[in-house]
Formats: structure tokens, C-alpha cells, sequence
């Protein structure tokens, strides 16, 4: 065994008194690949590392009372995008890049199409979406200011122009399109990824998620599992609706939103079988 073997295997063997095997291994990995600035193929390859470990304990540590790895480093890569987060942003997951991929390959009879993403959190989202198609005019909002921040700097540091603001879906001004920077009902695409795991689902989360994640952006009440849903709905945003969906609610969000007037409603189902993304469309 290498040195540098060695550094990645004892990184491994102290975060495995925490973490599952092979969760271990790849957080081990990823701390490595970090702090050295070579790619495990690099390092597998010979690449000698030369870098000081001075802060790597401290890392450690860190990921030992469960705090995300991607708030230590400050950004994730997701869909070949390298994403600022902080913990006034939620992480990335791949179900969301599941909703990114559903909608990039939809045959939208729209050339340049008029997105809006809401409660876009780090715009990872609206961020894609103008990755995959620079034509489209996209737009993201979300209630805190500090995640809008996070987002405009995301779009700067991915090369692609999206606009983004602070507001307030449940506001008088969204409804009435009063004091906005923004004009509400211009959109042909909405999109939302918004808060929609219920209260009672805290006992089963993990730490990592529970105890660092922004609650605002995770939790509805359980009494109202379908607000951000239905709200978003009821404003008829846009012709074309995306939503990623907690799985426990796809029939009564698709019985909503026919309710609403939504036709050609679709559920479709995440790489675990889960209920995940629904879509519907609004005639006239």
C-alpha cells in the first residue's frame, strides 16, 4: 500500500464509524480529490500528493457529526454543473436532476420558451434548464434573499444568463403583479421543486439533512401537504407545469391540479420507482 493509499484508507476507516462502507469510501475520496486537486484516476495513476493534509482532520470531524460534505467545500457538482451551496440552499439531489432531464427533453412547440422556476433555492434548475437550451428567457424566484444571492453567483461561475429575484409566492403583490421587478403571468413553462416533506416525516431523516438543510425549504405542514402545490397552481403561472412531488401525494396532487383545469396530467416515477415529477397543462 502507497502513502497515499493509506491516507485515503485511514480517512475511510474513521469515517466508517459513522457512515455505511462504501458511503465512506466515497466521502474518503472526495475529501482527497479536494484537498489535492487531482481526480482519483489521477491519484490511481501515480500522481504523487504533495499537497498538505493539515485541514483534512478537520473535515473529518466535521462529517462525523454529519454535516454535509458540500457545505464544508461550499459546492457540489450536479449535471455536470459546479454549484455554490450554503446552508441557506438546499443540496442538489438526482431526483431534481431527473425533473431537469424530463423537462430538456419535452417537445415544447414553443421556440423561446418562458420559464420560471420557483423557490429555485441555488437556481439549480433554471441554471440547467438555460445550460441545455441557452434560447430560452429563464427566470428564477425563491423567498429568501440569501438563496438568491447563492443562485445569481451560480449562474455567473456556469456562464449562462438568468434572472432571479426575491419574492413571495403567497404575497398580494405576486397575485395582483403589484411592486414586482418582474412580471408574473409572461411565463410558458413552470417549474418548482418546493418544500414538500411533512412534518411527521422528520423521525425517519437523517442527521445530515435534518439538522442542516434549511427547514423552510424542506418541511409543510402536515395538515397542508399540498400548499406550495396548490398555490403555485392556482396562479396559472404558465401553459406547461412541472412539479417534483413527494411520493406519498401524487394522486391528490393530480386530482388537484385537474381541478384547477390542468389537463394531460402525467406522474412520472424517479430511479427508485417513487412517484417524483408530475406535469399538467393549461388550455387557452
Amino acid at each position: 500500500m502507497t502513502n497515499d493509499q493509506w491516507q485515503i484508507s485511514n480517512i475511510q476507516s474513521q469515517l466508517e464509524s459513522a457512515y455505511p462502507k462504501d458511503e465512506a469510501k466515497a466521502l474518503a475520496w472526495w475529501i482527497v480529490e479536494e484537498e489535492t486537486g487531482l481526480s482519483r484516476s489521477q491519484i490511481l495513476s501515480g500522481c504523487k500528493i504533495t499537497k498538505n493534509f493539515a485541514h483534512v482532520q478537520e473535515v473529518i470531524d466535521r462529517l462525523l457529526h454529519f454535516e454535509p460534505i458540500q457545505y464544508i467545500f461550499g459546492h457540489t457538482e450536479w449535471r455536470g454543473l459546479d454549484l455554490k451551496v450554503t446552508p441557506a440552499t438546499l443540496i442538489p439531489r438526482p431526483e431534481t436532476a431527473e425533473l431537469v432531464e424530463k423537462i430538456t427533453n419535452y417537445q415544447l412547440p414553443i421556440t423561446n420558451c418562458r420559464v420560471l422556476d420557483v423557490g429555485t433555492g441555488s437556481g439549480c434548475i433554471a441554471i440547467a434548464l438555460k445550460k441545455a437550451h441557452p434560447e430560452w428567457q429563464v427566470t428564477g424566484i425563491d423567498i429568501s434573499s440569501e438563496a438568491i444571492e447563492v443562485a445569481r453567483e451560480n449562474a455567473k461561475r456556469n456562464g449562462v444568463e438568468v434572472t432571479f429575484h426575491v419574492a413571495d409566492i403567497f404575497s398580494d403583490s405576486i397575485e395582483k403583479n403589484h411592486h414586482l421587478p418582474f412580471t408574473i403571468h409572461q411565463y410558458d413553462l413552470v417549474v418548482s421543486n418546493p418544500p414538500y416533506i411533512c412534518e411527521h416525516e422528520k423521525e425517519g431523516m437523517r442527521p445530515n439533512v435534518l439538522d442542516f438543510e434549511p427547514h423552510t425549504a424542506l418541511f409543510v405542514p402536515d395538515a397542508d401537504p399540498l400548499k406550495f402545490y396548490r398555490r403555485i397552481a392556482e396562479l396559472k403561472l404558465g401553459k406547461y407545469l412541472f412539479f417534483e412531488i413527494n411520493e406519498a401525494y401524487p394522486a391528490e396532487v393530480s386530482a388537484m391540479l385537474a381541478d384547477l383545469g390542468y389537463t394531460d396530467i402525467l406522474i412520472t416515477k424517479d430511479i427508485y420507482g417513487k412517484a417524483r415529477i408530475i406535469e399538467g397543462r393549461m388550455v387557452g
